[in-house]
């Protein structure tokens, strides 16, 4: 078995004694049902990676020793910043997952006209947990250092109103619009509409606020399958898929 790569919040450096949190905890002795000495790889999300063994587990501690630091950055040299509109159930997680996955660095949440989801203050911070936990997952698995923050929701207007990336492009499937003829950006937004789609006014907006207009071929893509296939294309013209 390959060493489990585990996330942990906590400061890392070379010989400390950790104690894991909980669910990293769960995860190391329940379910791996790893044993002291085991080999393991601890990261915190703040772009390095360290080795570390485990020195004891309990019922309900899991006691680790960082070694040595490891080398290597897996992250790509364009920064991807996604605005995705709510979607229901595992489709938001699937676009999260797969997102962090394909290296984008931020996930903004957004509320549009066609956005069926909705959410109480105390519903909205219990599924903003959940997908930051989803996206802390796909780092432990795709070998990211780097965890994409997942920006809690906001409307699709205040989200316009704030990009400084040096490209943005709102994909939709009323344009034929490509990605040919663009100078090579060290960053990009890609803004995704909901289930029903963006409206033809939320379109504009976006347009107005620089916003290019974007078709990934000729089928109408999901709501979870857009962002996938846009990241993956960024990735391979001006990330490090080439």
């Amino acid at each position: 078995m390959r060493n489990p790569r585990i996330h942990t919040p906590q400061p890392l450096c070379a010989n400390r004694d950790i104690t894991l949190t909980d669910s990293a905890a769960n995860h190391v002795g329940k379910v791996l049902r790893m044993r002291p000495g085991d080999p393991l790889i601890l990261f915190n999300g703040e772009g390095h990676s360290w080795q570390a063994e485990i020195t004891c587990v309990s019922k309900k501690q899991v006691g680790v020793k960082t070694l040595e630091q490891l080398p290597g950055d897996s992250e790509s040299p364009l920064r991807i910043e996604l605005g995705q509109c709510l979607s229901r159930g595992e489709r938001m997680d699937y676009a999260i997952q797969k997102a962090t996955e394909l290296g984008v660095t931020d996930i903004t949440l957004l509320f549009s006209e066609r956005c069926e989801v909705k959410l109480s203050s105390e519903r909205q911070e219990k599924r903003l947990q959940h997908w930051q936990q989803v996206a802390i997952s796909a780092c432990e698995q795709c070998g990211r250092n780097r965890v994409p923050t997942i920006h809690a929701p906001v409307s699709l207007d205040t989200w316009l109103n704030n990009r400084n990336t040096d490209l943005n492009f709102v994909l939709h499937h009323r344009t034929e619009k490509q990605l040919k003829g663009f100078d090579r950006p060290q960053s990009v937004s890609l803004l995704i509409g909901p289930e029903g789609g963006l409206t033809t006014i939320e379109i504009e907006q976006a347009q107005e606020r620089g916003f290019h207009p974007l078709a990934l071929g000729p089928r109408v893509m999901r709501t979870e399958t857009a962002p996938v296939a846009a990241a993956a294309v960024l990735q391979y013209l001006w990330g490090d898929w080439n």
